[in-house]
Parts: structure tokens; sequence; C-alpha cells
């Protein structure tokens, strides 16, 4: 007899793999193995219901709890079972069934709980039922980091952008519903920690890195509370509180590429509300008078395209997502941008001799100079030289005196930054042809009245 369920979802991050994964189980054969399939979603949307899977991935032995596509390399995927074994998967893999994952991380002594990755997805974090937090580096298998601080049960981990912290939820020693904020690079005591309240729903962390906005949403509450991450003490500051008398029993959120920017919408929820049949929409907006762009708050975000494949990262590089602008009118950047190759200075040949309004003059027509006025050109020569290298500017970036992006979110934010001054200065152009044609009308105007009288 064949047992089948769904046990949860996930979407893939970059667009160009319309993907969703279902991870179900399947008893009709003599070896047991837990599956995880995936599943190509068109992008016209479901006319028909899919019944073959993409591919099938087969490895753990008991219930599979959890899955995590990572953050920059394409096609890679983290999935966590009862078995107490990670698993990484390369689903560049041909086969339709795969059976072999690329790495098995056997460092918990129980069920982990959450998977959490940095910006790079260089680490990863995890929370385990045996209250323990370890920091992992997932290519080699090692914990570089564990913490066991006893008056703290974790249930929930989450890495902070780049700020090099980790938060976590859980309970405290009197089951009261706790979060704690820890240092990377020491596990050994939080941060700080701090009680909520004495529900029993658990606690789902959501951070913003753009706005370095925190969200704690808890399963069966109505409220979601709003922090800001500060990289000094206090770390942790309460913003305020969003407050429902519909209790959620699970959310979602929407990705930074699909808020609403001309409302000033910085994050989006989408509550289960299981009393009313129905998944409500919950926006963060900020106040603003003005109706333009608000570059402060909606800075390079993370965009929907891989920064790496999946044999790069597995060959050990790492690479930071690939950022685009949120501005209207601005596409998804694929690559890092590439800009024209600068002309060739002039010859310092041309330069030591006499010109005409025809060209070069002929070399029988022209007098050689003593050694004392040849002694006199060489210095005028390097001067010229040098007035020419300093007119390689740049959107007002010296090229010659400021060293150029050595990062490409750096290359990024440069080649946005032009875009806005050609951006301005097309504006400009054109206010200047609004003006010169006034005055040409008032020019004819003038010639007009003159020739009358």
């Amino acid at each position: 007899m064949a047992v089948s369920f769904a046990k949860c979802l996930a979407l893939v991050p970059f667009v160009m793999e319309q993907t969703v994964l279902q991870l179900s189980s399947d008893q009709g054969s003599l070896q047991f193995f837990y599956q995880i399939k995936i599943w190509d979603i068109p992008r016209h949307l479901l006319t028909k219901n899919i019944t073959n899977p993409k591919k099938e991935l087969l490895g753990h032995v008991r219930r599979v709890g959890l899955i995590e596509w990572h953050p920059t390399a394409n096609n890679i995927l983290f999935s966590s079972g009862y078995d107490y074994k990670i698993m990484i998967w390369n689903l560049d893999n041909k086969e339709a069934v795969i059976s072999n994952p690329v790495k098995i991380l056997d460092a918990h002594k129980d069920v982990v709980l959450s998977m959490s990755f940095n910006t790079d997805g260089s680490l990863l974090a995890t929370a385990c039922r045996d209250r323990k937090i370890r920091l992992i580096d997932p290519r080699a298998g090692t914990v570089l980091q564990e913490a066991s601080y006893k008056s703290h049960r974790v249930n929930k981990v989450l890495f902070l952008g780049n700020m090099k912290k980790l938060f976590s939820t859980g309970t405290s020693r009197w089951n009261n519903r706790q979060i704690a904020l820890w240092d990377q690079n020491d596990l050994s005591v939080p941060l700080l920690e701090e009680d909520l309240d004495g529900s029993s729903g658990l606690l789902f962390p959501f951070y913003d890195s753009d706005t370095h906005m925190l969200y704690v949403v808890g399963k069966g509450d109505g409220n979601i509370r709003y922090y800001e991450i500060s990289p000094e003490k206090p770390y942790l500051n309460y913003l305020m509180e969003y407050r429902s008398h519909l209790p959620q029993k699970g959310i979602g959120m929407m990705p930074k590429r699909g808020l609403e920017v001309s409302a000033c919408e910085i994050f989006r929820f989408y509550k289960l509300i299981p009393t009313k049949n129905m998944i409500e929409p919950v926006s963060m907006i900020v106040p603003r008078r003005s109706e333009s762009y608000q570059e402060d708050i909606y800075p390079l975000t993370t965009g929907d395209k891989p920064a790496l494949t999946a044999q790069e990262w597995l060959n050990g590089i790492n690479k930071g997502p690939l950022l685009v602008s949120l501005r209207p009118g601005y596409g998804a950047v694929n690559s890092l941008p590439r800009f024209p190759e600068p002309e060739p200075l002039m010859k310092t040949t041309d330069l030591s001799q006499p010109q005409n309004q025809g060209g070069r003059m002929p070399l029988e027509d022209v007098q050689k100079p003593s050694g004392a006025e040849d002694s006199r050109k060489q210095p005028e020569v390097q001067e010229k030289l040098l007035k020419n290298e300093r007119m390689w500017l740049t959107n007002g970036f010296d090229m010659f005196e400021c060293p150029p992006p050595k990062t490409e979110n750096e290359l990024l934010q440069m080649f946005y930054q032009q875009q806005e001054e050609i951006r301005r200065l097309r504006e400009m152009v054109n206010q200047r042809d609004v003006q010169i044609k006034q005055m040409e009308l008032e020019l004819r105007n003038l010639c007009t009245n003159t020739g009358r009288h």
C-alpha cells in the first residue's frame, strides 16, 4: 500500500527556474525513502494538473521537515529531516531521480528546527531540538561555533545580513517566549535576551537587511512586533507593534521586488487566517508626502538572478547576491555592467610637431628647433599630457586619483549613480530646449512688434 503526503513547500528564489518543491513520502518500495519532489510551474501559471515531477531526491530515511535554497548559488538545495541529517543537493544533475546528495552534514544529535544562511551562503546557522545553536561551514561540514546557553531554549535562528549577528527565538526556563541576539564569532553568551510574554505559540523572525528592520511574528497571535537593528548597543530597538484580532496560523512574505515603491511600502506579509478561510496581506508603509522615489528606504536590493552556478559554489567560490534597483524603469541586472573603454590618448609624437589647418606640415617645411627650444618644449609636452589625463573624469569621479571599485556591489552602485546622472542631465537638456523655444518665440514676437511700428 502506498502512502503519500505533502509536508511543506518552498519557492526557488531565482526567476530563471520557476519551480516549487513538494516533500512527500512513498512506502510502495521495500527500501523506504522520503522523497523531495521538484515541480516546474510555467510562467503563465497552471492551466491543468501537473502529475509528473521534474526531479525526485531520495536520501532521507525519516520524514523531511525543512528545505532551504542557497541564497546566491543556482540549483543548490539544503534539506533536513527527522534522521538528524542535513543533505546538500545539486539539481544541475541531469538524472530525473537523484539518490546521492553532494554532501551530508551529520553534526546534529536531534531534529533540526531551523536553518539560516549568511548573505553569501558561506555559513549555515542551525537551531536544534537539543537547545543548541550551531554555526557550520556547509562545504567542509565542520561546526565552527556552538551555543549551549541553558536559559534559552532555541526554536528559530536567523542571520542578520552583514551585521555578523544571529537572532534567535525560543523559550526561557519559565516557558516565557524569549528573543536573543548573538555575536557570530562568540556564541558562548548572548549579547542580549528579552522575555516577551507567556504565550505558547512559536515566534518567527523576518529580517530586512535593506532597512535593518526585524519583524517578530507569533503563531496564534494577531500582532507583529518590529525592531530596528543597530551595530552598537543597545543593538535591538523596539519600534512599534501591529495588532489585529484575527490570529495567524502561518505567515509568508513578499520579496522586495514585488513591493509598491510608489506607496513607500517597505515590507509585506501574507497572514493565513484559518477562522476566516483567507490569506490577508499586511503592508508596512513609511508615510511620506513626496511622490518621488525614496532612495533612502530603497537601496540596492537582492535581484532575481543567481550570482554563482552550483559547481562554482561547490568548488569553494563565495559571492554576494547580485543587486538591483527598485526605481521604476530600471531593469534587473543580469551581470555586471560593461562600461565603454576610453579612447587612447593623443600620441606624444604629434604634440611635439606644429600643425596647420590642413593637418601636419611636411618635414621639409619644418625647421628643426635648437637644443634650447627642444628642452623648453619637453616640459610643455608633459604638462599637456597631464592636462589631458586630468580630463578623464566620470560623473565627477577622478579615475586616476581615486581607486576603482573593488567589489561587484561597489561597481553596481557606481553604475546606478551614472545612470542617475545621465537621467538628470537629460532632464536639464530638456529644460534648456524648452527655454530655447520660449526665447525664440519671444524674439519672434519682438521682431513682429518692431516691424509693425
